[in-house]
């Protein structure tokens, strides 16, 4: 009866001893375009989960996972996402105030450009030049500070499945022009040689903030990142990683 004792208690404490399991948080992300995202697994978001995950944040373990937007959009306003969104702004999702859901600090930010053809250049400085062009948006995007622009300037919308589909109907003249993030038409036309052949306009617009998005129900693990994003910006690891993409 000792011996059994003693066995048992020995179980108990290997049970004990055993380290906690890794809780896998899925982080998910509507960006199919470069840099944020490339064909071959790379991008900056997916440096991003890597950065996370180095840093060793208690038992945590991200794993990035796209979702489409329209998708992404319905799960977090009926409560069943499970997991966190990366790259999203408060304007986009009708939460100012950041109250529906936990908001990180800014950890990049961007710009909205008009793209066009060089030969043909579409400039948001000629009003008479805008009305009747067609212009490419994203299907299920809302642009904050732009989509009210567009109307008063009386451009035809025309939603395409992604930024980069747009600007392939650009070059092939089925648009006008497109409007994308900054980011993303500098590094097409870097990584496609398209420099020459298109035109870039910054357009006048509030900056779009990158940032993450966790619902309640992911508090815990949210205080436990957002204190490493919010000084992102300030780690020169983090900015030479950023660097390999401008």
């Amino acid at each position: 009866m000792k011996n059994l004792v003693l066995r048992l208690s020995f179980l108990c404490a290997l049970l004990v001893a055993q380290p906690a399991a890794a809780e896998v948080v899925t982080v998910y992300t509507s960006a199919n375009f470069a840099p944020l995202m490339l064909g071959d697994g790379r991008g900056m978001y997916p440096d991003l989960i890597g950065y996370l995950n180095q840093r060793k944040l208690g038992k945590l373990t991200f794993k990035l996972q796209f979702m489409p937007r329209k998708r992404l959009q319905v799960k977090l306003e009926d409560g069943s996402i499970d997991g966190m969104v990366i790259g999203m702004m408060p304007e986009w999702f009708d939460d100012v105030e950041q109250k529906k859901y936990l908001w990180s600090a800014p950890f990049a930010s961007d710009r909205y450009a008009l793209v066009s053809l060089a030969a043909k250049p579409v400039s948001p400085d000629a009003p008479a030049g805008l009305v009747g062009a067609s212009v490419g948006v994203t299907l299920g995007y809302v642009y904050p500070g732009i989509d009210a622009w567009l109307a008063s300037a009386r451009m035809l919308r025309s939603e395409g499945p992604s930024d980069e589909k747009n600007l392939e109907k650009v070059l092939l003249g089925r648009l006008d022009c497109v409007i994308v993030a900054e980011s993303m038409a500098r590094y097409f036309m870097r990584a496609h040689g398209m420099s020459s052949k298109l035109h870039l306009a910054t357009l006048a617009s509030p900056p779009t903030e990158r940032r993450m998005l966790a619902p309640h129900s992911h508090a815990a693990a949210f205080r436990k990142i957002a204190p490493v994003l919010k000084k992102l910006k300030d780690d020169p690891a983090w900015q030479r990683i950023v660097a390999t993409y401008q």
